[in-house]
C-alpha cells in the first residue's frame, strides 16, 4: 500500500528548475549569513591572473573557501599566508555552476600577536635567504648631506623632533614626503615614497635627497605592520640613496631595519647619525687650524737656525773669490805676450803656403781638368750615337711590320676595297643603298658605271675667327 502512495504524494511537490532552486538556496544562506565573523587557519592560497584572490580557511575537521574579488584585494589590511592564523570578515554566498558555498571575504586580521611574530618569522627568514640583509650590499652615509628626504607622517612628533634635532646639529635641506604610517595605507605609500625620491633627477627643479630617513614612533606590532610588509623592504632594499630606518622605540625591531643602511633606535638618534655637530667641527677645524700654524712656525724656526748654523762655519764671500782673482790676473799678464807668440806663427805658416802658390801648378791643375772633361764628352757622343742607330733599327723594324700587316698588302694579293659615300661596304644591302661605290685595287681605285656621283656638299664657310692684329 505504501508503494502505490508513495507516486501520488510526489505529484503533489511543486517542481524546480536547476537555477531556480540555486537562487534559493543562495537567497537563504545570505540572507541567514549576511557578515560573519570567522577565525581560522589559511590552507591553500590562490593569486589569480585575474586579480581575483581564492584561499582556504580550515580547522581540523572542514574546510571552507574563501573569495576575495579584484576591486576588494586592495582593500585588505592584510594578504593571508598559507599557516596564517586569521580573522576573517565577509558575507557567505554560493557558486551555483559547481554547487558550492563560500565566504566572499572583504577583511583579513592576524589572529593574535602569535601570529604576527610567525608570519614576520617567516618573510624574515625568505629575504635573508636572498642576500638582501648581507652586509656588502649596505652603502655608506654620506659625511655630511646637502639634502636630507624625510618619510614620515607631516603631523606627529616624529617631523618636530627631527627637524629640531638637524637644526641644533648642523641644519640642512629637507624634504618631507608625507605618508601613513599605520594601517593598510602605510606599506604601499612608504614603498612608493622611497621608490619617488630615488626616481628624482639629480639637479632637477626639486634636488635628489642625498640621504632617506624612513621615521615612525613607537607603537604596538600591529601598529608598526606596515613596515614589516615585504613590499617595504624591498623597496628600501633596491634604494640607490644611503637610507636610515628608524622606527619605533630602541626595542622595537621590523623588516625594514634589517635592509636598510644603517638603523637607529630613534627618530632623533636618526638625525644625529645624518649630519654632524657643526659647533664640533667648527672647534675642530680651529684646532687643527691653530695646530697648523704653530707647526709651520716651529718649522720656519728650525730652519733659520739651522742656516745661522751652517752660516757660521761657510767661509767670507772675500775668501772664495780671492783664488779666482789672482788668476784673473795671472793670466791676464800672459794674455799680450800669448798673442804675439800666435801672430807670429800664423805668419809664419802663411808664408809657407804662400810660397808652394805658383802659375804653374794652376795652369797643369786646368790642363788636367780640361783632359778630363773632353774624355768625358767624347764617351757621352760615343754613347749617344750608339743609342741614336739602335732606336733607328728598331723604327725601321716596327714600319716594316706595319707594312707587312696593313691592308694594302691584302690588296696586292688580289682582294679590293669597296667603298659607299665614303665608309667601308661589306654588305650587297649596304651596297644598293649607297648612293655612290669606290673601289680600291692595289694599283688604284675606280668608280664603277651605272651610279651617277653624288653633289658634293657646299662647304660652310669656316666662322670668322677675327683678326690677330
Amino acid at each position: 500500500m505504501d508503494l502505490i502512495d508513495e507516486p501520488e504524494a510526489a505529484g503533489n511537490t511543486p517542481e524546480f528548475t536547476v537555477s531556480e532552486l540555486s537562487g534559493a538556496v543562495k537567497r537563504a544562506i545570505e540572507g541567514e549569513f549576511g557578515h560573519v565573523r570567522v577565525k581560522a587557519e589559511v590552507g591553500r592560497v590562490v593569486h589569480a591572473r585575474s586579480g581575483h584572490l581564492y584561499f582556504d580557511l580550515k580547522d581540523d575537521r572542514n574546510v571552507l573557501a574563501c573569495t576575495t574579488w579584484k576591486g576588494q584585494v586592495s582593500q585588505l589590511s592584510v594578504i593571508p599566508e598559507e599557516g596564517m592564523e586569521v580573522v576573517v570578515h565577509g558575507r557567505m554566498t554560493t557558486f551555483g555552476s559547481q554547487s558550492k558555498y563560500q565566504l566572499n571575504a572583504t577583511e583579513v586580521a592576524v589572529a593574535g600577536v602569535g601570529a604576527l611574530m610567525a608570519m614576520l618569522d617567516k618573510r624574515k627568514k625568505a629575504l635573508e635567504a636572498e642576500g638582501l640583509f648581507a652586509a656588502d650590499r649596505k652603502q655608506s652615509l654620506p659625511f655630511l648631506p646637502e639634502v636630507i628626504g624625510v618619510v614620515t607622517s607631516p603631523t606627529g612628533a616624529v617631523i618636530r623632533d627631527i627637524l629640531h634635532r638637524l637644526r641644533d646639529r648642523f641644519p640642512r635641506k629637507v624634504i618631507v614626503w608625507p605618508v601613513a604610517v599605520q594601517g593598510k595605507e602605510c606599506a604601499p605609500q612608504v614603498a612608493r615614497a622611497i621608490e619617488g625620491f630615488n626616481a628624482m633627477t639629480p639637479g632637477g627643479a626639486l634636488p635628489r635627497p642625498d640621504l632617506l630617513i624612513v621615521a615612525r614612533g613607537g607603537g604596538s606590532i600591529e601598529d608598526l605592520w606596515g613596515f614589516n610588509e615585504e613590499v617595504v623592504a624591498r623597496a628600501a632594499a633596491s634604494s640607490n640613496i644611503p637610507l636610515i630606518s628608524a622606527v619605533g622605540h630602541e626595542t622595537d625591531t621590523t623588516l625594514i631595519d634589517f635592509v636598510s643602511d644603517q638603523r637607529a633606535p630613534t627618530p632623533s638618534a636618526a638625525a644625529e647619525m645624518a649630519v654632524p655637530v657643526r659647533l664640533d667641527l667648527m672647534a675642530g677645524v680651529e684646532q687643527m687650524g691653530a695646530r697648523a700654524s704653530r707647526a709651520v712656525t716651529d718649522a720656519v724656526a728650525r730652519r733659520k737656525q739651522r742656516v745661522a748654523d751652517l752660516a757660521r762655519v761657510l767661509p767670507k764671500p772675500e775668501q772664495l773669490t780671492e783664488d779666482a782673482k789672482q788668476r784673473f790676473d795671472y793670466w791676464s799678464e800672459k794674455l799680450d805676450a800669448a798673442l804675439q807668440v800666435r801672430v807670429g806663427v800664423g805668419r809664419l805658416r802663411l808664408g809657407e803656403v804662400a810660397g808652394q802658390l805658383r802659375p804653374s801648378m794652376l795652369n797643369n791643375r786646368i790642363a788636367q781638368g780640361r783632359e778630363r772633361l773632353e774624355t768625358r764628352n767624347a764617351r757621352l757622343v760615343s754613347a749617344a750615337v750608339t743609342q741614336t742607330q739602335r732606336q733607328r733599327s728598331r723604327l725601321d723594324a716596327l714600319d716594316r711590320m706595319r707594312e707587312t700587316l696593313g691592308y694594302r698588302e691584302t690588296l696586292k694579293r688580289g682582294y679590293a676595297v669597296v667603298r659607299g659615300d665614303g665608309d667601308v661596304v661589306t654588305t650587297a644591302k649596304a651596297a644598293k643603298s649607297a648612293a655612290s661605290l669606290e673601289i680600291e685595287f692595289a694599283d688604284g681605285k675606280m668608280k664603277p658605271a651605272g651610279k651617277p656621283s653624288p653633289k658634293p656638299k657646299p662647304k660652310t664657310p669656316p666662322a670668322d675667327q677675327g683678326s690677330l692684329f
